[in-house]
């Protein structure tokens, strides 16, 4: 796994109860032995995006078919998670460097304006 995958995992739900089947964007890797990911949810309910902070991928995008979703969908930087590598399910594809790029310039910017 590497940043810019989009995987497959049960996501963690905020009270830390086993979550929903679903794709998720490596965001980092932690350095050392244990090599936890880093993880921001992705999902199609595109009415939960936060226009300055969330990416929208849209069916029309070059990056598109790459990616392995579905439907247009939301990358959700307000939700994160760190797991370790064994429980993500299965690697679905990419995003394009660039996104990922942009992506990480939401979260910097977002992380610094709290």
């Amino acid at each position: 796994m590497k940043p810019g995958d989009v995987v497959l995992v049960r996501f963690p739900q905020a009270d830390l109860q086993g979550g929903k089947l679903r794709p998720a964007l490596v965001l980092a890797v932690a350095p050392g032995r244990h090599a936890d990911v880093l993880l921001a949810m992705i999902t199609s309910r595109l009415y939960q995006a936060e226009s300055k902070l969330d990416e929208i991928v849209e069916t029309t995008d070059e990056d598109f078919a790459a990616t392995g979703l579905k439907a247009r969908s939301v990358i959700r930087l307000s939700r994160l998670a760190t797991v370790e590598p064994s429980v993500v399910n299965a690697r679905l594809g990419e995003i394009s460097p660039e996104r990922l790029n942009e992506v990480k310039k939401r979260l910097i910017r977002w992380l610094k304006s709290g």
